[in-house]
């Protein structure tokens, strides 16, 4: 008898609080004879919240990495896979609360021998009340980030389409370029293959990366709409608005270096650092928000002291 698919859960905490806690409360509930639990791991960047305390008690195979430093989301996940030898690597984010078949679903369809060209899987996600979140997106194109930029992405969005796919009611199950990494299951070996999450992401594009470097490989990416978890979104980066604007533009402007060439991710770049900052002060402005101002401007000043550090 063939022994059944095994799987490790690597979980980045970073001051995440209760919403870890229950995270890993609603783990249990979705275990199945069809699969092994083989591992979870939770890599703790550094947190000061005592968000760790007391996750021993739970019914869990349970590995806790302890960073002195925040080392960024990708190289915390790749902490988090060296720690296992399962077949398959869920990356869950502490905001995900799965249900009873969040687990079994992904992991049987990738187990089918008509899938094994398939990657890459992601379920549905929705919020507390119960909506759909439009979670998968397009390979991104230069016009893309650059409705960005210049704000075309508020203002006219039909112009240019958004990278997220907000145009489909994610109902249906289909291949896509991309489901974002607050669920994201990928066979080891593919993960392998490709070394992991590329590190210099510190936060954010890190798992739009990978799934373009798996696409890239032969391996495929598909999003199942037959099971959902709950994600509660923004998760600990709502506390950090400024350095989230900055983290995001950042590995915004390696992304476009990495995968556009040069010229392009220059201009793009330029374009990020001397354009963008005023349609977004533009729009705070006409929202009356002084904070999402102030935000504005703290995010760009430390994204302009990243790039000069290097």
């Amino acid at each position: 008898m063939t022994a059944p698919p095994s799987l490790d859960i690597v979980i980045v905490n970073w001051n995440a609080g209760d919403l870890l806690r229950r995270c890993l409360a609603a783990l249990p509930a979705a275990l199945d004879p069809s699969f092994t639990l083989a591992r979870v791991v939770v890599v703790d960047n550094a947190s000061t919240d005592g968000s760790l305390t007391g996750l021993d008690t739970l019914p869990l195979p349970l590995t806790i990495v302890r960073n002195a430093t925040n080392r960024g989301f990708g190289a915390a996940c790749n902490q988090g896979a060296a720690a296992g030898r399962a077949d398959y690597l869920l990356f869950l984010n502490p905001d995900v609360y799965v249900g009873s078949r969040a687990l079994s679903v992904p992991l049987r369809f990738l187990e089918d021998p008509a899938h094994a060209e398939i990657g890459v899987a992601g379920i549905q996600l929705r919020d507390a009340g119960g909506h759909v979140a439009r979670s998968c997106t397009r390979q991104p194109t230069p016009a893309m980030f650059w409705a960005r930029i210049v704000g075309l992405d508020s203002i006219a969005p039909s112009l240019v389409p958004s990278w997220f796919m907000t145009d489909w009611d994610h109902a249906s199950t289909r291949e896509v370029d991309h489901v974002i990494g607050a669920f994201y299951v990928i066979r080891r070996r593919l993960f392998e293959q490709l070394r992991g999450f590329d590190e210099r992401f510190f936060v954010y594009l890190e798992d739009l990366d990978l799934s373009v470097r798996a696409r890239a490989s032969g391996s495929r990416v598909v999003f199942l709409a037959d099971t959902h978890a709950e994600h509660t979104g923004g998760g600990t980066s709502d506390q950090v608005k400024a350095s989230r604007i900055a983290y995001s533009l950042h590995s915004r402007i390696r992304y476009g270096f990495k995968h556009f060439g040069p010229a392009m991710a220059t201009l793009l770049a330029a374009g990020t650092l001397v354009i963008e900052p005023f349609p977004r002060l533009a729009r705070a402005i006409a929202r009356g928000s002084v904070s999402e101002a102030r935000d504005t401007c703290v995010g760009f000043a430390r994204l302009w002291r990243r790039l000069v550090a290097g």
